[in-house]
């Protein structure tokens, strides 16, 4: 089963939170994990945050980063193709979303997820209107 996280969702593999066991529970499900491109910078980006607000130590960080490069290696991870941008454009045009929220959504679409895993209210009425099976952790 293909599950595709946004990047709300699989932040949560490495901090826990609300809805992390859930997370959890689908990657395991999961017989491939999909991520856009920008999942990586959105989540370095986070952890970077925490580290600057004393949230997680220095080595905490190098941790946590080393445990994201070895998961990514495994999953399908896609770029910014016409595909994706395209349908990313029709989220936008037809949703109230981000930008970057969209591109998850036509990624997942371009990945022809079986699932979409999302903690974005916003993001999953967009996944769900494209036909996508959603869950929100």
């Amino acid at each position: 089963m293909r599950v595709f996280f946004d990047t709300s969702a699989f932040a949560k593999r490495y901090v826990s939170e609300a809805g992390t066991a859930a997370v959890l529970e689908w990657c395991d499900r999961a017989t491939e994990i999909g991520l856009s491109g920008i999942a990586l910078p959105e989540i370095i980006s986070a952890f970077c945050r925490l580290r600057r607000e004393g949230k997680i130590t220095d080595t905490q960080y190098r941790q946590l980063k080393s445990l994201l490069l070895t998961d990514i290696e495994d999953a399908a991870v896609w770029d910014l193709t016409p595909a994706v941008l395209g349908e990313a454009v029709s989220c936008l045009e037809s949703n109230i979303l981000r930008g970057m929220d969209a591109i998850h959504v036509g990624s997942a679409v371009a990945l022809k997820a079986d699932v979409f895993v999302s903690a974005d209210a916003r993001q999953c009425a967009a996944a769900a209107r494209v036909g996508l099976r959603v869950e929100v952790v």
